[in-house]
């Protein structure tokens, strides 16, 4: 298996899985709060587990610490850029008034443009990625308790 297709098919799926709980947030005009955004974490920690999961899978007893971190971590950038794309798209093409309602107190007194936005967006996502692989990797290296792992203790 292509070591970018687990990445790839799980990004996209990760995004579709934002893209379409942001929609049903817009349905209720509840997409106006980032509070509601908080879930977008569980929606990142259940795909981004399951792409590392089949990737060690995959690999099985081959299977590299560094090599699962970058699939990992290519998952989450990879549903981050997508979404953000998405994000820009609906902010300026599909729903022009979206960003005057979200940000209507810093639009008078900061002038904040879509540009910033979308960058909080974006390091938002690589930030969520960055965390979950750093605390799921935690789960896949190896153990010191070993009578090998002893050996290499103070």
């Amino acid at each position: 298996m292509n070591n970018f297709s687990i990445p790839i098919k799980y990004g996209i799926a990760i995004a579709i899985g934002l893209i379409a709980y942001f929609l049903i947030l817009s349905l209720f005009g509840a997409h106006i709060y980032p509070l509601f955004s908080l879930f977008n974490v569980v929606i990142m920690a259940g795909g981004m587990w399951l792409a590392l999961k089949a990737y060690h899978n995959s690999k099985g007893a081959k299977f590299k610490y560094q090599k699962g971190f970058m699939a990992s971590l290519l998952t989450g950038f990879n549903a981050t850029i997508l979404f953000t794309i998405f994000f820009a798209v609906y902010a300026t093409e599909l729903n022009p008034d979206f960003l005057d309602n979200l940000i209507n107190m810093w639009r008078t007194d900061y002038g904040t443009s879509i540009g910033i936005v979308l960058f909080v967006v974006a390091v938002m996502g690589f930030a969520t990625s960055l965390v979950l692989t750093l605390a799921y990797m935690q789960l896949f290296k190896d153990s010191w308790n070993t009578k090998e792992g002893q050996k290499h203790t103070f």
